[in-house]
Parts: structure tokens; sequence; C-alpha cells
């Protein structure tokens, strides 16, 4: 079968955490759970045929309940920092936690990441197994206005991708900005930094943000800056000087067709990772305090700064307080729609 289903454990609010297990049959697998829509393994072939799971992931349901840094979880109401915790809507001031001083990150303290989706699974084509979750978010939670219905759907495709399509309605108006936050390594979950690995963002700008993590609502150019990734670059020396990652604009606003954005390679196991989106911006992450979590991954290695990347695709975050660069404001009647393809292969 191309999905599997087998439960996981009990979510501190007593329903049953399921894990499901999507083949596609091309040597592509990953293991989805409910909680948060978490992305707990991705099995990729390399250049020699092996396979290797080359998402940071941990090993129990206690592990993730613990906490951890969004370990390949579904991210929102918006992914990324709102300056200040708070905006203005229709007039009105919203507050929201301030859960990384002085701003708000990926939705607050219990965000959808930590709520259990409810999931159907289709494996009626075996080369394109699915799974649809959703999950409805009363009015009020985490401080956002609006009763909302998020559905995201995982596809694995024929061609080796993992396909993720976004969407949302609302009652009120709302900010929504949806994004997967997992973390790769393509020589293998556990590998101790980013040796091999280059880069290529296709776009020459940035949105830079403060030593405190805050955006400064200015685009910027990537030329004459580290953050140069128009051509590829070593991930690793990125990381060596000291680097976080920052918000790459891809376009003012969100496309029919998801479009690459971004690619990543890896030479000694020939794994190539193409980023396709319809979003207007990649974030690119380096795990620059993952150490700070403590967290031991399912290699049994506790998991190190700058050992993972992540390109997570989104919109711009504090749209709310700057709609001239990203309006990410979900109205009555609308449907919020974003979809984000990582597309594998092996280099010759």
């Amino acid at each position: 079968m191309s999905i599997t289903k087998t439960s996981f454990g009990t979510h501190p609010d007593g329903s049953t955490v399921e894990l499901f297990h999507l083949d596609n049959g091309q040597g592509l697998r990953c293991a989805i759970m409910t909680l948060g829509g978490i992305i707990t393994e991705l099995h990729v072939p390399g250049r020699d045929g092996s396979t290797a799971d080359i998402a940071l992931g941990l090993p129990t349901l206690q592990g993730y309940l613990d906490g951890h840094p969004h370990l390949g979880a579904l991210t929102g109401r918006v992914a990324g920092r709102i300056n200040g915790a708070s905006f203005t809507l229709d007039g009105k001031k919203i507050t929201l936690a301030a859960n990384d001083e002085p701003n708000h990150l990926h939705g607050g303290p219990e965000g959808i990441d930590k709520r259990n989706w409810q999931a159907t699974a289709d494996d009626s084509d075996p080369q394109n197994p699915t799974l649809v979750l959703k999950y409805h978010s009363p009015d009020g939670e985490m401080g956002y206005p609006g009763n909302v219905d998020f559905t995201v759907t995982y596809r694995l495709t024929a061609d080796n991708a993992v396909e993720i399509q976004y969407q949302a309605v609302t009652d009120a108006a709302t900010p929504i900005s949806l994004t997967n936050h997992s973390y790769f390594n393509l020589r293998g979950e556990g590998s101790p930094d980013l040796s091999g690995h280059e880069l290529q963002v296709l776009t020459d700008t940035i949105v830079p943000k403060l030593d405190c993590g805050t955006l400064t609502d200015t685009p910027a150019p990537v030329e004459g800056t580290p953050h140069d990734f128009r051509s590829p670059k070593s991930l690793k020396a990125f990381a060596d000087l000291g680097q976080h990652g920052e918000h790459y604009v891809l376009r003012a606003k969100d496309i029919a067709e998801p479009e690459l954005a971004a690619v990543v390679t890896e030479q000694e196991s020939g794994r190539k990772m193409e980023v396709f989106t319809t979003a207007t911006a990649v974030q690119l992450y380096t795990s620059q305090t993952l150490a700070e979590a403590e967290v031991t991954g399912k290699s049994g290695k506790t998991y190190s700064d700058y050992s993972a990347f992540c390109l997570e695709c989104q919109g711009y975050p504090n749209g709310v307080n700057a709609p001239e660069i990203d309006d990410i404001i979900l109205k009555p009647g609308e449907t919020y729609r974003q979809t984000t393809r990582y597309k594998f292969s092996t280099l010759a």
C-alpha cells in the first residue's frame, strides 16, 4: 500500500495522534503525523540509489510534546515574526503574544503546530499518495480574529516531489501566511554540519532584520552582501560567518502555479532539492540556534547549530504592518491558497 497509518500516542486533549507513512514507489517515502501536520521522516534516494532520512525529527511523541523548534511543523496563522506582537485591522488594535520578545513568532506559543489535525488518506493512485489535514481555528485563538478553517494537503508525486497545498477560509478579516518548517540535511539527519551543500536562491532582494529578529520593512538588494545566493554558494561557508538567514522576496503577489525559487545540492550524496512555490517569499534559516533546544533526533544524536537548513515558503510575516510589501489579510468570501513543492533528484 502507498499509505499506512499507525497510532503515535495520545494528545494532551485526549485525542489519538496518528502517524501516516506515504510511499510513491519511486524511492520517496515520508511520515506525517496529525500533531501539527509534522513531517517526521523524509527518505530520499541518493546518487548510488541508497536512501537517507533527510528531515530532522524526534523518535517519540513525548519529545514533540516537550517542546521543539518547529521541526517539520505546519506553522501559522502567520509564519515568522509580527513586529511588536501587534497590528491594526479595520481600525482596531490587535495584540498577540510576544513569544519572541518583542515580537510574535510563528502563530504564538500554541499555534497550529500544537494542534491535532483531522486526517483523511487517499491511496487511490499509488504513485501520488495523498494526505488531507483539516483544522478549525476558533475566533480569538492566539489573539487572532475570525474563525478559520484550514485544509493542508500533502502529496508525494511520481516525479519525487513532496507537494504541500494550503487553503484557508475565514468569517472575519484576519492575517494568514502558512509554511512548513522542515529542517533538511541532504546527507541525512544527524549529520553534524552543512558540508557539501550549495544553495541558490532565485531573487536579488531580501527584507533584512535587526539583531532581535524584528523585520525592517525595507527591501534591500543582496548584491555585495553574504546573502547573495543568485549563483550557487556554500551553505557551510555562509553558516561559518554566523549567518542566520533572511527573508528572500520572490514577487509582490502570490501566483497561481509554483515556480522555481531555490535549489540545494549536496555533492557527497548526490542529492538535489528544488523548491517551487506560489508564495511571495522564501525564508532561509541555517539552524543557528538549534542547539538551544537540546533535542535528540531519531539518529540518537543531539542536534547542533548549523546542522540543517530550512527554506520556508511563505508571505511577508509583518505584512500586517507593511501591506505595501505583502498584504496577508484574508477576508470573508476569499480563499487563501499557497502551494509549495520540494522536488528531489540526483546529480550526475
